[in-house]
């Protein structure tokens, strides 16, 4: 029996769930997925003569979705990486074996921590002929508390969630211009988590959202400070729909669920709790390769009717139960006001209105 949610009264379309969030959220349901169902090859797809990024692609799930673009034919491939020795590494190996034509991968720094990398980084793109796909997977998880020395921001929330969010916007426009009008439009896929269902918000929520996660508050542990990460990125993506249509760029999001060799965990697992998950993770997790396979499908496969929206398994998947409820609407328009507010010095009201045509 499927159960029709839809996701806050102001979004454009209801969507039906074969699932209800509290379900889908549930610890038990996620693990039964995770042990019992796995994601297909995406085939059927091609990509030729397509233009992609792929942010935090030197590893992981963005290695794996860069191959899996490039097996589905596409001709223009930028490995957007910090560090660029690192990216280029990658390149190699992503070009072994492949005929491609010179310049067909490029390696771009973009540093998630600074905006000013940020800013240029979206400048370059504009130099790009074409641009249809952007992959947004850069996410970290720390053991200790830290606070980037640029913005003040704890680091978890900057990377995952706040630097996130300002990179979709300003590529907005940059997408929409590089669009040819007789194709459908561009797509930005953001990589999410069903760990946003599992977020403990606590009081975090009274007064300003990004300060209270800025300060050392109880509870407040790594882990917890990236199911709110991507919470914030799934409330943020609802917010976004309701102002930026599908005609001018999809914008959806997509989980790759557990998987085991990525370097994501890389500093957790030096901890007795992280060794316990690891443990968890290399019992019951996909590789990256098939994890991948998940937002890949997000990226070149559906249509319109995913954008604000999260996928998983090849299908619309419920967000965290929280955002459909009266309280999610007020989490998600205080979140919205407090990111534009962030984003100030870019000018992000202005270019959300001249990307609608208004």
């Amino acid at each position: 029996m499927s159960v029709s949610y839809n996701p806050l009264e102001n979004l454009v379309m209801a969507v039906t769930f074969d699932v209800s969030p509290e379900k889908e959220g549930s610890l038990l349901n996620y693990f039964y997925r995770q042990i019992f169902e796995r994601p297909a090859e995406v085939r059927g797809v091609d990509l030729s003569g397509k233009t992609a990024i792929v942010t935090g692609s030197n590893t992981g799930i963005g290695r794996e979705c860069s191959r899996q673009l490039l097996d589905l034919g596409l001709s223009k491939l930028i490995l957007a990486v910090r560090n660029v020795a690192k990216g280029q590494a990658a390149a190699a190996e992503l070009s072994m074996g492949r005929d491609l034509k010179e310049g067909a991968i490029e390696v771009w720094e973009l540093d998630y921590s600074s905006y000013d990398s940020i800013r240029s980084f979206v400048e370059r793109t504009k130099t790009l002929e074409r641009l249809h796909i952007v992959i947004l997977n850069s996410a970290i998880i720390t053991t200790k508390i830290n606070h980037n020395l640029k913005t003040g921001h704890e680091d978890i929330i900057q990377i995952n969630y706040i630097s996130t969010a300002l990179l979709t916007i300003l590529l907005l426009p940059v997408v929409k211009a590089k669009r040819v009008p007789t194709e459908p439009p561009g797509r930005i896929t953001l990589v999410s988590s069903d760990t946003a269902a599992w977020a403990k918000l606590g009081d975090v929520d009274e007064g300003s959202i990004i300060s209270s996660l800025d300060e050392h508050r109880k509870g407040l542990t790594g882990f917890n400070r990236v199911c709110i990460s991507k919470l914030l990125g799934q409330l943020f993506l609802v917010e976004l729909a309701k102002r930026v249509s599908s005609s001018v760029t999809v914008v959806n999001t997509a989980t790759p669920m557990m998987v085991y060799d990525s370097d994501f965990s890389r500093q957790t697992v030096t901890t007795f709790l992280g060794r316990i998950a690891e443990f968890f993770r290399r019992l019951i997790g996909y590789t990256s390769a098939v994890g991948a396979r998940m937002v890949v499908d997000a990226a070149v496969r559906h249509g319109e009717e995913t954008h604000g929206q999260y996928l998983g398994l090849h299908k619309l998947k419920p967000m965290a139960p929280i955002v459909y409820t009266p309280k999610g609407e007020r989490l998600a328009a205080t979140i919205w006001k407090e990111t534009l507010q962030e984003f100030s010095f870019a000018g992000v009201e202005d270019i959300l209105k001249e990307v609608n045509g208004r």
